[in-house]
């Protein structure tokens, strides 16, 4: 999706850039696949901040993504592509030939009136659900299933996509979009191609005021406040707090490996590179 910049009348459009959402096709969703959403802004039920730097935001109405596209061997068509608050990528409407309509995540390429289908000997288009077991070597991927029937949990951000690099047995080599290669089952789904929005990551907001419709509350450096409010505040002049980096609670913040999951630790054969 092209990019839409400002003439820099305001500082706020010197350096704004977002996109031009050339490719929505329309304003409104489909209601039936709407629910209200209560936006907490990181407080608890008694209105206490506990999620630091949330605000409310915009209200908006959650679209119902359908990750499992389990109605197998039926034909879809698209309908419409729309854009989504609650997500970086674009969202499909797609309809059923039995009347049915889901939402899914709009693959990069797909417009309105293309045909998708989830069969095993469907063809290797893009929008397309196969089994990893029938789809070719160095293919590019995204919506990947974690275990069968569980529906699509990796590679589902704009401009995402994964690679199909090797077999083994029962299980396929998966390059995710991490650097990270991983074995999945070949019985797990994925979808051709890769997600859509692809310069979702060059927008810049260019204001505060966008930022508070997203829901960001404004972020205080740690070492600009004082010694009370935060464990590197202080000090004479500008200082960076001359030790390691820690939250308010004085828990380390970085280097700290966050991965707690030995049970899948078998199913990782490479790691994602440490500067990735």
């Amino acid at each position: 999706m092209p990019l839409k910049s400002y003439r820099p009348l305001t500082e706020t459009q010197r350096y704004k850039q977002i996109l031009d959402f050339g490719e929505i096709t329309t304003n409104e969703p489909y209601k039936p696949l709407t629910i209200g959403r209560r936006e907490k802004a990181g407080r608890n039920n008694r209105g206490i901040i506990t999620m630091r730097r949330r605000g409310k935001g915009h209200k908006q109405l959650l679209r119902l993504v359908d990750f499992k596209r389990d109605r197998v061997g039926i034909s879809a068509v698209v309908e419409t592509i729309e854009y989504d608050p609650n997500r970086s990528a674009n969202i499909a409407l797609i309809r059923y030939i039995d009347g049915q309509r889901a939402y899914i995540i709009a693959p990069d390429g797909v417009k309105v009136g293309h045909n998708l289908v989830n069969k095993e000997d469907a063809a290797l288009e893009v929008g397309n659900i196969l089994p990893l077991a029938k789809i070719p070597l160095n293919t590019f991927i995204h919506n990947i299933e974690l275990k069968p029937g569980r529906g699509a949990q990796m590679a589902r951000s704009a401009g995402t996509q994964a690679e199909i690099v090797a077999r083994e047995g029962e299980m396929v080599h998966v390059k995710l979009p991490s650097g990270e290669i991983r074995l999945l089952s070949q019985n797990c789904k994925a979808t051709i191609g890769r997600v859509g929005n692809v310069d979702y990551n060059k927008i810049v907001s260019g204001s505060a005021g966008r930022s508070r419709w997203l829901g960001k509350r404004p972020k205080v450096r740690g070492v600009a406040m004082n010694p009370v409010d935060h464990p590197m505040g202080g000090g004479e002049g500008k200082t960076s707090g001359g030790g390691h980096p820690v939250s308010p609670w004085g828990k380390k913040a970085k280097g700290k490996k966050t991965r707690n999951n030995k049970r899948t630790d078998k199913f990782i054969v490479r790691r994602r590179p440490k500067n990735g």
